[in-house]
Parts: structure tokens; sequence; C-alpha cells
């Protein structure tokens, strides 16, 4: 839709394009293997694969951060400097974002990789996890887990407290703004905007400071599953909801849409 409907073409609408786009891939990495251990009985996953879904993972959960970072930067930007908007986030700005977001992502979760991949495995390799994890891998390694566990660490709570030191700035900001906002009507609208955003934010970053801004993870691999359902299900679940479905341009762009293809 952001594509098709002209009034879409803003910076806010691309930013929830490429979220969306992540979601789907970070689902995608995740649910399928989890219903094939839960349905169908499959337990059994390869070495690559198992490297493969926690690299990706680490990538789309630091993407998904750094976009919350910039989403909040743009709604600060929207609420708190309105004449300039259109100049400040302009469509090079939104691209260099978004490029640049793709290339922390990648590159900063490489130390992770390249750890994990030094670890050794004896005996009965099973992890107690739906999906390969750092926690659950550390936990059936069976020496060297020290370091990987420090690297891990250090570059999950650099990427998670940096965004969410942003977000927090952010509206912080636009909540110093709303107060000032004479017309009750539009304060009470932005403040309900930012509420939801705001929510959102609450329950994925929570479970991921609960998760991995913590030196250790041993004997709480029961609690890990469960915090992981909020970041890796409850979250993406929630996004379209509260970012697409709440919105009052997204809905009449789909009720226009659907109602031209029925015509």
């Amino acid at each position: 839709m952001v594509r098709k409907e002209n009034r879409l073409h803003s910076p806010m609408y691309f930013f929830l394009a490429n979220i969306s786009v992540i979601d789907i891939f970070y689902t995608t990495n995740i649910v399928p293997q989890m219903l094939a251990t839960f349905l169908i009985k499959i337990y059994v996953i390869s070495y690559t694969g198992c490297i493969s879904q926690f690299f990706i993972h680490i990538c789309l959960g630091s993407a998904e951060c750094l976009i919350l970072a910039i989403m909040a930067f743009d709604r600060y930007v929207a609420v708190c400097n309105p004449l300039h908007y259109l100049s400040i986030m302009n469509y090079t700005v939104c691209i260099y974002l978004i490029a640049g977001m793709w290339a922390i992502a990648i590159t900063a979760n490489l130390p992770p990789l390249f750890s994990v991949c030094q670890l050794h495995f004896c005996g009965r390799n099973t992890i107690n996890h739906f999906f390969c994890d750092a926690p659950p891998l550390l936990e059936v390694s069976c020496e060297g887990s020290e370091t990987v566990e420090f690297v891990n660490f250090v570059v999950a709570a650099s990427m998670i407290m940096s965004s969410f030191s942003i977000i927090m700035l952010s509206y912080g900001l636009i909540i110093r703004a709303i107060i000032f906002i004479s017309k009750t009507g539009r304060k009470k609208k932005t403040f309900s905007t930012c509420v939801s955003h705001l929510i959102v934010v609450a329950i994925f970053f929570g479970s991921l400071i609960i998760m991995y801004v913590r030196p250790n993870y041993a004997n709480t691999a029961e609690y890990n599953k469960i915090v992981s359902v909020c970041y890796t299900m409850v979250t993406p679940m929630m996004n379209p909801v509260i970012y697409t479905f709440r919105n009052k341009d997204i809905k009449h762009s789909l009720r226009s849409h659907f109602i031209c293809h029925d015509v």
C-alpha cells in the first residue's frame, strides 16, 4: 500500500514499510521451525542451519531495535519541528538511515557469530529452546563459553541500550512538546499515539533487556523460552495493529483499494 498510494509517500510510512519487512523475516526465521517442532515433532536442525538461524535472528533483532529508534526520532522531528520536517527527513536522509541501520545490524553482529562458531560441542547436543539462540547454545557447549558469553553480552547491551536511550529521549521531548499543545483534541490524539508506540517499545525492549543484558545465562532455560516469545512473536504481531491498522491514512488506503477492486 505504501508503494501504491501517493498519500503514503512520506518518511513515516517508508519506515513502517521497512519495519514490516523486518518483522516478516524475523518471524519467518523462527516460527516455521518452532511449528515443525511442536506439531510435526521434528526436533533436528543441522549445525549450519542452527548457526544461520542464530545470525539471522540477532541481525534482524538489532535491525528492529535500530528502526524503532529511527522511527522515534522521526516522530520527534514531526512533532517538535513540523515546519522543517520534510527538509530534515528528506528522501536522501531516509535512505541513509535505513542503509546505516542494516550496515550496523550486520557488522555489529559479526563478532557474536564468530565467537559462537568457536564453541565446542560434545555429547548429546540437545538445546532446551524452540530456536537457536546464544543462551541455549552456551548451555550445551563443552568449553570456551565465557568469552562467547562476554562478546554476546557486550554487543547486545550496546545495541539494546543505545537504541532504547534514543527512543526514551525522543519520546521524552515529544511528551514535553505535547504538554504545550493548546488544542485539547490534537493533544489527546498525539498523546494516544505516543502511548501505543511506547507499549510496543516496552514489550520488545523489556524482554530483550531481561534476556540479554545480564552477564549470566545459566539456569534460566524455561524462563528464557517464555521471554523469547515476547520479542519473537508478540511484538511482530502487535506492530501491524499499533502502527498501521490504527492509522487513519492506512485504513483509508486499504478501504479504497479493496472497494476499487470489488467494483
